[in-house]
């Protein structure tokens, strides 16, 4: 479970960031241990008691990130603005995503203790409600991304590729859009891996629960001592999948990534990256704002 918050709350802060507009962002960051809260609930259906320790384990996790992270958080957004003007390299891009991706872990690493303390009261019904949403879920996965027609796949990648760009550079022109087209078409992203080792990491999941259900009647320590060490454990596997293909694959659409996003960067005009430059600023001084809001 505190694998799946880390994820979620990492997921939520990525989203509250892509909202323009100062006030929607504030709005949109203090309503997100509710969100998460939900999100939590709808994959597990806590209990009664459960619902209090994971309300209050959301409060004080985003209290930590409010009063610790935040400014780091603006810090980095006023970094990158100071390169927006200027042409990119998947490098740079490259370093960013490693940026962020230490940002996360460092919250995983924060949610931890506490989810720790959580999973031992878990029951095996709760299990198979997560093992059904899941069901629900890897479904809803195909309807976007695995459409019949390879065209119509292609369209629906375009379509987000170029959602995501306009978030932070404004309108795309048509000879823009058409070389990100372009290169999406060459992407490695491949749908079917990505649910095959999404279907093996629930899986995982379910079975690390289930190992720790099964010592429920040890002592209370050594149950969380022995969630917190298969949570870490399960962290480890997801950032480096034990499936050499699966790997591999990791590892080029990474470089990948890297590349196009400084392609799509370099394709952008002086006024495009001028308005990524005020989005960034934007949401720089709400953070600023937010954490000065202790």
């Amino acid at each position: 479970m505190s694998f799946l918050k880390s994820r979620i709350i990492g997921a939520l802060l990525a989203a509250s960031l892509a909202l323009s507009g100062c006030s929607t962002l504030r709005l949109a960051y203090n309503a997100v241990p509710e969100l998460a809260y939900l999100w939590l609930d709808n994959l597990v259906d806590f209990s009664e008691e459960q619902t209090q320790q994971v309300r209050d384990s959301l409060a004080a996790w985003f209290k930590w990130n409010r009063t610790t992270q935040l400014d780091d958080y603006a810090a980095l957004l006023a970094r990158i603005q100071t390169q927006m003007p200027e042409p990119m390299t998947p490098a740079l891009t490259c370093r960013w995503f490693d940026e962020l991706s230490a940002r996360l872990r460092l919250g995983f690493e924060q949610a931890v203790p506490a989810a720790a303390e959580l999973v031992p009261s878990m029951s095996a019904s709760q299990l198979q409600h997560l093992e059904r949403r899941y069901a629900k879920r890897n479904a809803e996965f195909r309807s976007d991304y695995l459409q019949a027609s390879p065209k119509e796949r292609l369209e629906l990648s375009v379509k987000r590729v170029v959602d995501r760009a306009e978030l932070l550079y404004g309108r795309l022109d048509d000879a823009q859009r058409e070389r990100i087209a372009s290169a999406v078409a060459s992407s490695p992203f491949d749908p079917e891996l990505w649910l095959a080792e999404r279907k093996a990491r629930q899986r995982d999941i379910l079975q690390t629960f289930g190992t720790l259900l099964s010592e429920q009647r040890a002592p209370r320590d050594t149950q969380v001592a022995a969630a917190q060490g298969a949570l870490h454990a399960l962290a480890r596997r997801f950032e480096r999948s034990p499936r050499p293909l699966y790997r591999a694959y990791q590892e080029r659409l990474s470089q990948y990534n890297c590349a196009f996003a400084a392609d799509v960067h370099n394709l952008t005009t002086p006024a495009q990256r001028q308005v990524a430059v005020g989005r960034l600023k934007a949401w720089e001084t709400d953070l600023r704002a937010l954490a000065a809001e202790r």
